[in-house]
């Protein structure tokens, strides 16, 4: 998730935004429960040894990463490209994720309930807040809305899309499925259950790991739908962009892998 949050901030802001990851990290789980003492200290020492271990373990994979897309954008993209790309992120996912699940149980397995208590009425207000976010509003309003974060992602890469540009994503976002009323708090909950059996160290870093495991099958068809269709978007984006833009979009990965180069090397 480190990988994503990176690769969706501006290349100029990579670097500070890794610098001050374990800070945010910190702000985060004080919004999930309040640790005091000792509690806090030895928190404080868990994202130290998190963003210790992913500079060293992490960081040279993502230049790698990196180094590979450009490889493959400058030649056109393929099916195979978007695949790899999306299977190496998700592999970059667990990998974080069982770390930090591994580093975070000790203290997940000294919980008491009210810290629980406190925990699940957090996800309970983000859950309200996606909903608000993502599932309110007629269903052409939250179209207009998914063509228009995916014409600010694809901005963010390559500059101003042209007209044509962008009436392929609202093409794509007329006709996808609107699969985000279909996913299940279920990960929330399992995490939820195994921190009130005490059992994070036996079993979260292995659950969290394979998060994608249990989905309702249903969710899981329109998932691979979605896929589909949202990457025979992007190589029709791909296909249509000019010397311009792809230049630019090279010039990001190019940067992305240098910074974190220059991180990992810190």
């Amino acid at each position: 998730m480190v990988a994503a949050a990176l690769l969706s901030s501006g290349c100029s802001t990579v670097r500070f935004a890794y610098e001050n990851a374990d800070t945010y990290l910190r702000w985060k789980a004080g919004t999930y429960v309040d640790l005091q003492g000792n509690d806090a200290d030895e928190l404080d020492d868990r994202i130290d040894e998190f963003h210790a271990w992913h500079r060293k373990n992490a960081l040279p994979k993502y230049s790698q990463l990196a180094q590979e897309a450009s490889r493959r954008f400058g030649d056109g993209l393929s099916r195979p490209d978007l695949d790899w790309g999306y299977d190496a992120v998700r592999g970059q996912a667990r990998e974080s994720l069982r770390k930090a699940a591994e580093l975070a149980a000790p203290m997940l397995d000294r919980m008491t309930p009210a810290q629980v208590a406190q925990i699940e009425r957090r996800l309970a207000d983000e859950n309200r807040q996606f909903h608000r976010d993502y599932l309110r509003g007629s269903e052409s309003d939250r179209r207009r809305k998914r063509a228009k974060i995916v014409v600010d992602r694809l901005e963010d890469w390559v500059g101003k899309l042209s007209q044509a540009q962008v009436e392929r994503v609202r093409e794509y976002a007329e006709r996808i499925q609107l699969i985000d009323e279909l996913g299940q708090p279920r990960l929330q909950g399992e995490v939820l259950g195994i921190i009130r059996a005490r059992q994070a160290q036996a079993r979260l870093p292995e659950h969290m790991a394979g998060w994608e495991r249990g989905r309702e099958p249903a969710f899981v068809a329109a998932l691979h739908t979605w896929r589909d269709q949202y990457f025979a978007l992007l190589m029709d984006i791909d296909r249509s962009l000019s010397p311009e833009q792809r230049s630019r979009a090279l010039t990001h990965l190019r940067r992305y892998a240098e910074d974190f180069d220059r991180l990992a090397a810190q």
